[in-house]
């Protein structure tokens, strides 16, 4: 599929129970934009099963297990608004944490990665968590 914003190509995955009081409209499942990085909700019964999505299609820098990759996508989805998603930001980002990834420093090298090209200020944004979280 491609992206409603920039029309590259997205990624679709199901979200699990736990995450999806942090998706647009409570989805069960979503597309993630692999330059932008916003989220769409879509039916998750179309979607593939964690175990065979790539989240490497966005960058070689993403984390490639879903517990890490999923809420940290859904946190990438939500910066656009800091203020407005601040707690669920900060829930997912803790969640990535405890799988065993740094958001921090994935989103650091996001930000380098050529091929994305977010719409949010990923540097900016990346600033203000540290804020937060630390």
């Amino acid at each position: 599929m491609a992206c409603l914003e920039c029309e590259a190509p997205t990624i679709s995955f199901a979200v699990p129970a736990e995450c999806r009081e942090y998706t647009p409209e409570a989805a069960s499942g979503v597309e993630f934009c692999t330059r932008c990085l916003t989220l769409e909700p879509v039916d998750s019964s179309a979607g593939r099963s964690d175990d065979q999505v790539d989240f490497s299609r966005i960058s070689d820098s993403f984390p490639a297990h879903p517990e890490r990759a999923i809420p940290l996508a859904l946190a990438l989805g939500l910066c656009q608004s800091l203020a407005t998603n601040r707690s669920a930001i900060e829930s997912l980002l803790r969640e990535v944490e405890r799988a065993g990834t740094d958001p921090l420093l994935v989103m650091d090298r996001l930000g380098r990665d050529p091929s994305i090209e977010p719409a949010f200020d990923l540097e900016r944004r990346t600033h203000q968590i540290e804020q937060l979280l630390y």
